[in-house]
């Protein structure tokens, strides 16, 4: 039955302000009074595709300083996009508070309601809710921060110059990657005064520095070798060693580094820090947004306030969403983050309120309880994807997406389906994708494990080696080079095997 059309939120494909405010104040009341979702103010702006692509080249931040690597994707987006072979998202959402969402101006009304309820309310509940973005950033002072950042580097660069700039930023960038902290808060009190310690020290033993020291034999038997493993140990202890976070380490120990170097470096660092979460959150904030869009959507055309127009084309580019090619399939690059999330959380809800024996011996907490809504508020809460995956996979839902494990041995000369569905396969697919989404066991393990800042200055790092996943030669040794611009002395890296303990190679740049 045709819906009145005076109940209708909007009809056709145009909109208007006045449109835009309807529709998201009947979007809010389901994703608010009826979902229960906490989300920060939102703040929602229209932009062109040219903007959109801005956003794009700028990392989606609203306020960016300035770098060529910036206006080189620039360039390759805008390419494709005006060649037609890459489009552009229909939003972008910032996690800030207030949450900013920019909408495409050239989406029509449908879309403009859809992704309103995608970012402004999925998103933004995610981020404003997840243990992981409550820990790790500060939503109220991002914005603020980058736009000092963007003021602070433009007067760096008219004092010193582009050149002089770009070269830390290059540096820095280069190790963004290993410019987190990981597994703890950063420290509140920072190394500056142990580092000058080390500085005024370094400049009484040059100053007092004779060359007839060094004829004076080493002290014999084990004392001297005793001595020096000491002496190792309290340096150790001295600058927090080893340390995972080398953009961290090199701000506050690099004796080569001017006041406003250390400033871009920590600049560069808050930046990856604040991204950190969104690595490890793909799939479950991605499965949020698109689920709380299919609900709220739902909801609408259920209450007269969607037409069936609309809600065929919602529907198609949902489809699109979601969409996750088979493994023979050419378009097949992986598993669709949106289409894992989006299929686990419409699951949990089938087990919160028609579970099946098998369900309920799986998950005797939630099978049953009748409070879908609130066991994935729980669930977004408090997990990443890799111990979503772990606790909510089912055995329906890997059926339904024909999940199978392959093992893949060096050693050995075809691949082998070491997983199928059967009581011991479900847990080991299960743990196996899991795996795949844990940051810890994917990315390379570096850290800084010695130096000796009164010595020979030699900046010693460790890569620890897992399941013989060696780093690849000419982006290892570009990358050392970054680190020896800003570490200004030797630089070593130790490749070590994390099982046998073995050396598997060392490079050093002099």
């Amino acid at each position: 039955m045709a819906k009145p059309a005076s109940s209708l939120l909007f009809s056709g494909s145009e909109w208007n302000f006045s449109t835009l405010s309807r529709a998201y104040d009947a979007i809010e009341e389901i994703a608010l009074g009826e979902m229960g979702l906490d989300v920060y103010p939102n703040q929602i702006e229209i932009i062109s595709s040219e903007q959109m692509l801005d956003a794009y080249s700028s990392i989606g931040m609203p306020l960016m300083y300035q770098h060529w690597s910036f206006g080189k994707r620039f360039v390759f987006e805008s390419q494709l996009y005006r060649k037609g072979r890459r489009g552009l998202a229909y939003e972008l959402v910032i996690n800030s508070n207030p949450c900013i969402t920019y909408l495409m101006e050239e989406n029509t009304m449908p879309m403009q309601a859809l992704v309103t309820a995608h970012a402004s309310f999925g998103h933004n509940h995610f981020f404003k809710n997840n243990y992981l973005f409550r820990q790790w950033t500060d939503a109220g002072a991002i914005l603020g921060y980058m736009d000092f950042a963007k003021k602070y580097i433009a007067r760096c660069e008219e004092r010193h110059g582009t050149h002089a700039v770009e070269e830390i930023l290059d540096s820095a960038h280069a190790l963004m990657d290993q410019g987190v902290f990981h597994y703890r808060r950063p420290p509140r009190l920072s190394s500056e005064k142990v580092t000058e310690r080390a500085r005024e020290r370094l400049e009484y033993e040059e100053q007092t520095y004779s060359d007839l020291w060094r004829t004076l034999p080493t002290a014999a038997g084990s004392n001297g070798i005793e001595e020096a493993e000491r002496e190792a140990l309290e340096r150790k202890k001295v600058l927090n060693l080893p340390e995972e976070n080398l953009l961290y380490f090199l701000e506050k120990h690099s004796l080569i580094l001017e006041p406003w170097q250390r400033e871009i470096l920590r600049i560069v660092r808050v930046i990856a820090q604040y991204f950190y979460p969104q690595s490890q959150t793909k799939v479950m904030n991605e499965g949020c947004a698109t689920f709380v869009h299919y609900t709220i959507i739902n909801r609408l055309f259920d209450q007269g306030r969607m037409s069936e127009g609309a809600m065929l084309e919602l529907l198609a580019s949902h489809a699109n969403v979601v969409f996750q090619p088979g493994f023979d399939d050419p378009r097949y690059s992986g598993i669709n983050p949106y289409a894992l999330g989006f299929a686990m959380m419409q699951d949990i809800e089938r087990i919160s309120t028609k579970p099946t024996a098998e369900d309920r011996d799986w998950f005797p907490d939630i099978a049953g309880n009748g409070d879908w809504m609130g066991t994935l508020i729980d669930a977004w809460e408090n997990h990443r994807d890799e111990s979503f995956i772990l606790q909510y996979l089912s055995p329906a839902l890997m059926r339904k997406l024909r999940l199978f494990h392959l093992s893949d041995r060096a050693t050995d000369r075809f691949l082998e389906v070491a997983s199928i569905h059967n009581e011991r396969g479900y847990a080991n697919v299960r743990a196996a994708l899991a795996r795949a989404y844990d940051p810890g066991a994917n990315r390379p393990d570096i850290q800084v494990i010695d130096v000796d800042l009164l010595g020979d200055r030699q900046l010693r790092l460790r890569h620890t080696i897992k399941s013989g996943m060696l780093l690849e030669e000419a982006n290892r040794n570009a990358t050392l080079t970054h680190i020896r611009r800003l570490w200004g002395y030797e630089v070593s890296l130790a490749g070590v095997d994390a099982t046998s303990g073995a050396t598997l190679y060392e490079h050093s740049v002099p």
